[in-house]
């Protein structure tokens, strides 16, 4: 499991691993003020510029579940949907958890971005929004159960491209 390595649900997301049965990965970065790390990491790893930051954390995603957040969440969210809609890594499920935070944006995406062209119909279809935390492991579940688990020979060839 990889977070952003900070406080609050990186930490809980950390932990969780942590003490779990999945590696528990941190992708740091230097900020002036805001983010240290939090102490459940096996591997931590601490970027200075977001960019590079930003393409491991797609990179070998399996799943982009995304919490509210501020400008880096809006960024990171944007990035994975770029490189979805493109093809530049394979389609993976982009869950956004919580309604309440998500669904202004949603609909801002469809009355604005679709209706002015800048994105197609069905580019909506690249996230979902859900509520309940058992509905998003779900989610990720019937993704992989119905595309299958491992990744075609076309997809292990964009992720060594990325």
């Amino acid at each position: 499991m990889i977070s952003g390595g900070g406080p609050g649900i990186m930490e809980a997301a950390n932990k969780g691993a942590y003490f779990g049965k999945s590696p528990s990965v941190g992708l740091n970065i230097q900020l002036p003020h805001e983010q240290s790390g939090n102490p459940y990491q096996d591997i931590s790893q601490t970027f200075q510029h977001f960019f590079a930051r930003k393409v491991m954390f797609v990179k070998f995603a399996a799943a982009y579940v995304v919490m509210p957040g501020g400008f880096g969440t809006l960024d990171e969210l944007s990035e994975a949907l770029t490189l979805v809609q493109t093809g530049k890594i394979p389609r993976i499920p982009i869950v956004l958890v919580g309604s309440k935070f998500w669904t202004g944006l949603l609909d801002w995406f469809k009355t604005t971005l679709v209706d002015e062209g800048m994105i197609a119909p069905e580019d909506l279809d690249l996230m979902q929004i859900i509520d309940e935390p058992d509905q998003v492991v779900d989610a990720i579940f019937s993704h992989y159960e119905k595309r299958g688990f491992m990744p075609s020979l076309a997809e292990r060839e964009i992720q060594l491209n990325l």
